[in-house]
């Protein structure tokens, strides 16, 4: 968000080219914890010193996030996928604009002995991407109001697949860029992916 056009998409295709380095070596990591650690350092050093970083830049040699949870393996979960009739949806934005999904299945995945489900959209352009965001009970007071993303394959965060299931590691749930800069535009969390329980793993507003 500085320079002229073409030295900001550039810049924008270097940060999505780490984006989906780093989440490929997640993917071929079997210590999840040590990836999660990968994954923390490397998003860190990505937001102090990228001029794609969502931080302002005024803001960015003294910025000491993204701030986490402590990694809980409790949250490192995979779900089992269920189709469902393919809606069209226009997800409302933070800047009052919306974006194009299509809703095309489910996640069902249990924590703690309580069932729960994520739909799953697919960004309706050229090429498209899965996306999954949630809100949670820390939405508003511990996160980001809005909600946090699990997967936005389009920029590289694709968790992958285990045993046939879908992998949702709420450990690598991040906040949107909007919830660092207003500058931002960034597809909201449909009430359908709001869970009845506090997430405390991933990404949080402050330090615990």
């Amino acid at each position: 968000m500085s320079g002229g056009p073409v030295e900001d998409a550039l810049a924008l295709l270097d940060w999505k080219r780490t984006v989906a380095e780093l989440y490929a070596e997640i993917r071929d990591t079997p210590d999840r914890h040590a990836a999660w650690n990968h994954w923390q350092q490397t998003r860190a050093r990505l937001f102090r010193g990228h001029t794609q970083s969502p931080i302002p830049a005024e803001e960015r040699p003294g910025y000491e996030g993204p701030h986490l949870y402590a990694y809980d393996p409790d949250w490192s979960l995979t779900a089992t996928t269920e189709t469902v009739e393919p809606r069209s949806l226009n997800i409302a934005t933070s800047t009052e604009t919306t974006a194009a999904f299509r809703r095309f299945g489910l996640a069902h995945f249990t924590h703690a002995g309580e069932a729960m489900s994520l739909e799953l959209y697919w960004l309706e352009g050229y090429g498209g991407g899965l996306f999954v965001p949630f809100a949670d009970a820390t939405s508003g007071t511990e996160t980001y109001g809005a909600g946090r993303y699990l997967l936005d394959t389009v920029k590289g965060a694709d968790l992958g697949e285990r045993d046939g299931r879908l992998v949702l590691d709420f450990n690598f749930a991040y906040q949107p860029s909007c919830a660092y800069d207003p500058r931002w535009t960034c597809p909201l969390t449909p009430r359908a992916n709001r869970l009845p329980v506090a997430v405390r793993a991933g990404e949080r507003v402050g330090p615990g």
